[in-house]
């Protein structure tokens, strides 16, 4: 009986010691938070969808001049440059379609002097004479036949550069045009800088996936709350447009990200408004992207708070 208890008593004390490792492992893989949000949808079509913002990190001052120098400063565009059309007779076998011209012939042969007379008849045309009309190598620049010299025997050969090839009509290709190049915009721009750096936190809908937060900086303010200006890589809505969808009078943007604000005064709910309605602009206070004419958007997250 004795050893019955000193057994179960033993296995009590060894699950009580695996339920602790466990849990310490649990503990220790979790990460930390350094912000919790929650808050509810408005004015989308979405609305009363409740929504968490998890951040892992706060953006630096230099993740902040990054962003804000990608949408002031985009990269203008390149000044179109045509390609230099490659030296006459470079390309096409030595010359232009019929090198003397059609039915022109080739060059002309040398010139050879007339032999004199023998019985006082008229002397022996020259050979450089020009030939008759029609006589020239004709289409495809083949040379004019050599004339007979005087004494019977034949012209000496044309020489090969003389000899006109089937090359590229008139002797070289065109000149390449000019590669169109198509400016940045600060959208643009801005959209490219979010992509390329990593994430700093996740926002989480009721959609089948988060997005994931790019930016998140954070402006305290003297009465104990705060300012939070946060920017996605994808435009809210880009899993089911349904969820997003602004209502009211307000025109939506076409805008590829999102930049969205929350403002916490430390007494009570805050609010957060977007550029889903909204441009992004520089915020000279803040030295950053913000929502453009914040007061005047829409509200689309109420009842923001901050887990403690």
């Amino acid at each position: 009986m004795r050893t019955n208890t000193i057994q179960i008593r033993l296995a009590v004390v060894f699950a009580s010691i695996g339920v602790l490792g466990a849990s310490f492992l649990l503990t220790a893989q979790a990460p930390v938070l350094v912000g919790n949000y929650t808050a509810t949808t408005s004015n989308v079509s979405g609305a009363g969808d409740a929504i968490r913002v998890q951040l892992l990190k706060w953006s630096t001052d230099a993740d902040r001049d990054q962003l804000l120098n990608a949408w002031l400063h985009p990269a203008p565009a390149a000044t179109p440059v045509a390609q230099a059309a490659p030296p006459a007779g470079a390309a096409g076998g030595g010359g232009g379609r019929g090198g003397g011209g059609r039915g022109g012939g080739g060059a002309a042969p040398p010139q050879v002097p007339p032999a004199p007379a023998a019985n006082g008849d008229a002397p022996a045309a020259a050979a450089g004479a020009a030939p008759p009309r029609g006589a020239g190598g004709g289409r495809g620049g083949r040379g004019a036949a050599p004339a007979p010299a005087a004494d019977g025997a034949a012209a000496p050969p044309l020489p090969a550069a003389a000899a006109g090839g089937r090359g590229g009509r008139g002797g070289g290709a065109a000149p390449a045009p000019p590669v169109e190049v198509i400016p940045e915009t600060p959208e643009s721009s801005l959209a490219a800088a979010l992509q390329k750096i990593p994430s700093v936190g996740i926002l989480w809908t009721s959609e089948s996936a988060g997005y994931s937060i790019k930016y998140a900086y954070r402006i305290a303010s003297p009465d104990g709350g705060e300012r939070v200006i946060f920017a996605t890589d994808r435009r809210l809505g880009n899993w089911s447009d349904q969820w997003w969808k602004p209502t009211g009078a307000a025109t939506p943007t076409n805008l590829p990200f999102t930049v969205f604000e929350f403002r916490l005064n430390g007494k009570v709910d805050g609010e957060g408004r977007t550029t889903l309605t909204g441009k992004v602009v520089e915020d000279t206070t803040a030295k950053s992207i913000a929502v453009g004419n914040y007061s005047e958007q829409p509200i689309v997250f109420k009842a923001v708070k901050k887990v403690r």
